[in-house]
């Protein structure tokens, strides 16, 4: 369903019409060398296109419209081979509305000693180009990554990567839309927010359904169609016999199959992004989809539960960014706490009622059904499993009143320690960094909701960079976490926010 390599970004080289034809013709042709070389690997998800030198403010002004213009473009690299004044590049650092990367390299790795004259010189000065360049993005408040080391080396591309798949994910976002049945859990407050400043400051809205019009396609699902998909089941998971055919419960699994037959003819149909429910509005449904969920989050689809549109958005977001990479992404919940801290120390079960996506499943999941105590439906099938050991983030987007704030936690997942022999639902455990304490309590003095976007395929440096594209406040919560300073934090980012930057 994603597929980033339709993107592409942009490679843009500053330099001026002072040092002459010849000056300028070896300048394009190392930009063109460069671009040209970052499109050959695989971990750049994207293709490098070569633009021809800005020289004046007029083919800076012009390339910055274009890449507005260009539905292909997600962004820019700007390197300055040479000495490229700043102030021709006002007018086009005004205009542009999408992301940048400032690398800060030059063409020539080793300095040759014995070789050096004023041509080398005169060519490469990138040294003090990228100062000036910096300079005036500083001096007009321009948000952008700034990458610094030899365009050959694999530090720098895989920095690139993160920003490129970052890119892709503020691209996505543009024109996306969230399909909300019914309404978000009453009387609960973080999953509520500005559905219209959302769309204005990140590009996708949120367009709300009653759950008929689902039923609607959930009942159309054909017999044939529930068989060949109950095949796939079959086939992919480990079905529990009561749930295969002739078994007691096999009709469960039929409507199952229906409603995701259902949610997906409804969300391809509306070219959604993500989706949201509730157990509160199943009005026509036999049970809450938690398969489909599940399923459907594999696809690619953002999902929040209870409503939670702002979860759902950022779930998309990061599989866009994550999209082949190892690993997987998923809606989760903290759901409870083991507060012995033991060897290792205190943790947290993180699973929610039914929807965890198979993406982060370890081996192959079990499909069994069991009751679920809410929602006042029949038993619902759900995929079970554990989650692999390993780093992972957890994030979270809230609503704090005058802007929207992104939430990091750094954390280690753990296997269980004793089998979750009678918890019927998927899940996993994990030590957040730098301890349960710390993270909990830095986490709740920022208002981080109880829903998160959870991965083990990107790191906190893909949600910095998404969080800069869009001048968004973003906090993390790692080893270096201290609360004292984690308190200052917050009201620093009160005050610069407050200050209308």
């Amino acid at each position: 369903m994603i597929d980033l390599r339709k993107y592409e970004v942009w490679f843009a080289t500053g330099s001026q019409d002072l040092y002459g034809e010849e000056t300028l013709k070896e300048v394009a042709g190392h930009s063109r060398e460069i671009a040209s070389y970052l499109s050959k690997f695989p971990e750049l998800p994207v293709k490098v296109e070569f633009k021809p030198v800005l020289t004046s403010p007029d083919s800076v002004y012009k390339l910055c419209l274009d890449v507005n213009s260009s539905p292909d473009c997600i962004g820019v690299i700007f390197w300055m081979h040479t000495f490229s004044p700043a102030k021709m590049w006002i007018a086009g650092l005004k205009v542009l509305q999408k992301p940048f990367v400032h690398l800060h390299t030059q063409f020539n790795r080793d300095l040759p000693w014995g070789e050096i004259d004023m041509d080398f010189m005169n060519l490469n000065q990138s040294a003090h180009g990228d100062r000036e360049f910096g300079f005036i993005c500083t001096r007009m408040g321009k948000s952008r990554k700034v990458i610094v080391g030899h365009w050959q080396d694999e530090s720098v591309r895989k920095k690139l990567a993160v920003w490129m798949r970052a890119a892709a994910a503020k691209c996505d976002m543009q024109g996306g839309t969230i399909a909300r049945f019914g309404d978000n859990m009453r009387e609960v407050a973080v999953t509520e927010g500005d559905k219209v400043e959302a769309q204005m400051k990140f590009g996708y809205s949120v367009a709300g359904y009653g759950v008929g019009d689902l039923v609607d396609l959930v009942d159309q699902a054909s017999d044939s169609e529930v068989d060949k998909l109950i095949a796939e089941y079959e086939n992919r998971y480990k079905v529990s016999k009561v749930l295969r055919k002739g078994g007691e419960k096999h009709q469960s699994l039929r409507e199952a199959a229906k409603i995701e037959i259902g949610l997906r003819a409804f969300l391809e149909s509306g070219n959604f992004t993500g989706f949201t429910d509730t157990f509160e509005d199943l009005h026509g449904l036999r049970q809450l989809p938690g398969l489909a969920a599940q399923r459907l989050m594999a696809d690619g689809y953002g999902f929040g539960a209870e409503g939670d549109w702002k979860t759902a958005a950022l779930v998309r977001a990061a599989k866009v960014m994550s999209a082949g990479l190892k690993g997987g992404t998923s809606f989760m919940e903290d759901y409870t706490y083991h507060f012995n801290p033991g060897q290792d120390g205190m943790e947290v079960l993180g699973a929610h009622m039914l929807e965890i996506c198979e993406s982060i499943a370890e081996g192959k999941p079990s499909l069994e059904i069991a009751p679920l105590s809410i929602g006042g439906k029949a038993d619902p099938p759900r995929l079970v499993f554990d989650t692999p050991v390993g780093p992972a983030i957890n994030a979270t987007i809230i609503d704090v009143g005058d802007r929207f704030r992104l939430i990091v936690n750094e954390v280690v997942v753990v296997p269980p320690n004793e089998p979750l022999a009678k918890l019927p639902v998927a899940r996993a455990v994990w030590i957040p960094k730098p301890n349960l304490t710390v993270a909990a309590h830095s986490w709740i003095l920022a208002g981080g909701a109880h829903h998160t976007a959870f991965s083990q395929s990107i790191s906190a440096e893909y949600l910095e960079d998404f969080a800069e594209m869009f001048g968004m406040e973003y906090l993390l919560i790692n080893d270096s976490t201290n609360i004292s300073e984690f308190k200052k934090e917050l009201k620093w980012n009160d005050l610069y926010y407050s200050s209308g930057q």
